[in-house]
């Protein structure tokens, strides 16, 4: 019912507030009206917010089911939701595909339908799982397909309702032949990957093995050419004293034995004679040496008692790499005696050379030329720092330069494996290697090892 009004003028309110004649005051009329105007203003405006955040709410849950639609679309693992009277409430396109049927077929289904009576595992273990609480995990159904019985890997679990309540099963899963081709493709992913890294490996040996022959040999020459020369001179000296000799035996004057004495230089020959033996033995014992050191070095028996004394392995790894590789490094040692440790000896030998040779790369270039190598007793400890005057280690591989595989070095020129060899080498004698910079510029190699006869 509309209420009466004249000329646009504010309508006639029920009898409120009405003078003793009974008609409403102008005034408090038009207040009446303003506030009925301003209640319904506030209401559509209400109205409006709500429609747009209700707008935005299914605009929101429209993306939201488009997104299920398209992850489940997208699902190569059949995925099949159901009550936990086992009746079929949601597929997936992979189970559509597998079982030959829609997704409107399927849902008027009972997921026992689906299991083929030969199954593993039935729908009756998937309840007693349920009753428990658990999860399904790897078990081994058959389902009916249009190909036939078809083995399936599957895992499940229960859905539940925002109070908590179970209301249904979900589960996922895959054909058991596609994974055993999955897991042989891991396999031969790993089988190649293992042989990859024994090559690698392998080829890091055959390098420091380049490195100690090529310093073997350069070690080697000084004494077998102290040797060399000093054969020919008892070469010579021999043939004086033949001479002398057959002179003797016929028996000349004495004054031309004389002469011939002062001739061949006899005399001379005789002073000289113990030296040069003596050089030869001298330069016959270090070949020796060098060959036991070799023999001791490349020994693969590791025995738990040998003590090694870092000082010695220390100037002969810098024998075998540094003199022979860059003899124009400044090297400077300082390396008191009593650095003995345990261990095996060609493991720690092989540390000391791939230290010295990084040592030696990272000074190509360098304006200053400069090793340095100190040792010190520190407690039950022995420490071996090694620096160099290169460019030093960037900061942000510093924490990588014991990873495998891990290089700055050119192709061609590293295999990255040298120094985690080291680290693991030096883990297994129960001793650390650390990186670092040295405040003077250029990197610090620091080895720590047990000393010898110090209690763990």
């Amino acid at each position: 019912m509309s209420l009466p009004h004249d000329d646009g003028a504010p309508p006639v309110l029920p009898a409120s507030g009405l003078g003793a004649d009974g008609a409403v005051p102008g005034a408090e009329a038009e207040q009446a009206w303003i506030s009925v105007i301003q209640k319904m203003d506030e209401t559509y405006a209400e109205l409006l917010a709500q429609q747009v955040e209700l707008e935005a709410k299914n605009e929101a849950l429209e993306e939201a089911h488009a997104f299920i639609a398209g992850v489940m679309a997208s699902m190569t693992d059949v995925l099949i939701a159901c009550d936990l009277a086992g009746r079929i409430e949601q597929v997936n396109v992979a189970a559509e595909r597998l079982f030959g049927r829609p997704a409107s077929v399927l849902q008027v289904q009972r997921l026992a339908d689906l299991i083929a009576p030969e199954s593993p595992a039935s729908f009756s273990d998937v309840l007693t799982t349920v009753a428990r609480r658990e999860r399904i995990a790897d078990r081994d159904f058959t389902f009916l397909t249009p190909e036939g019985p078809l083995p399936v890997s599957v895992n499940g679990a229960i859905r539940f309702d925002p109070r908590g309540r179970a209301v249904g099963i979900t589960l996922m899963g895959r054909p058991v032949g596609e994974l055993r081709k999955a897991y042989s493709d891991l396999a031969a992913a790993h089988e190649r990957l293992k042989e990859t890294q024994q090559q690698l490996v392998q080829a890091e040996k055959m390098a420091s093995l380049g490195r100690l022959v090529a310093g073997v040999a350069h070690e080697l020459n000084n004494p077998i050419s102290f040797v060399y020369g000093n054969a020919h001179t008892m070469k010579r000296y021999a043939e004086r004293l033949a001479t002398y000799l057959d002179a003797l035996h016929g028996a000349p004057s004495p004054a031309a034995v004389s002469g011939l004495r002062g001739e061949l230089k006899i005399d001379r020959t005789l002073a000289e004679l113990g030296p040069t033996l003596a050089g030869m033995l001298e330069g016959a014992e270090r070949v020796r040496d060098i060959v036991a050191d070799l023999r001791r070095f490349s020994s693969d028996r590791r025995q738990g008692d040998e003590a090694v004394d870092m000082a010695g392995l220390v100037r002969s790894a810098l024998d075998w790499v540094a003199k022979a590789q860059q003899p124009d490094v400044a090297i400077f040692t300082d390396l008191p005696d009593g650095l003995d440790v345990t261990g095996h000896p060609g493991q720690l030998h092989q540390v000391m050379m791939n230290l010295v040779q990084n040592a030696l790369d990272a000074l190509e270039g360098a304006p200053v030329r400069r090793l340095e190598i100190t040792g010190r007793r520190e407690g039950e400890r022995v420490v071996v720092r090694v620096r160099d005057s290169g460019p030093g280690i960037a900061p942000d591989i510093l924490s990588r330069v014991f990873d495998p595989f891990f290089t700055t070095k050119p192709v061609g020129k590293g295999t990255g494996l040298g120094l985690s060899i080291c680290y693991r080498i030096v883990q297994e004698h129960e001793g650390t290697l650390a990186a670092a910079n040295a405040p003077e510029g250029g990197a610090v190699m620091t080895l720590s090892l047990p000393a010898a006869g110090s209690t763990p």
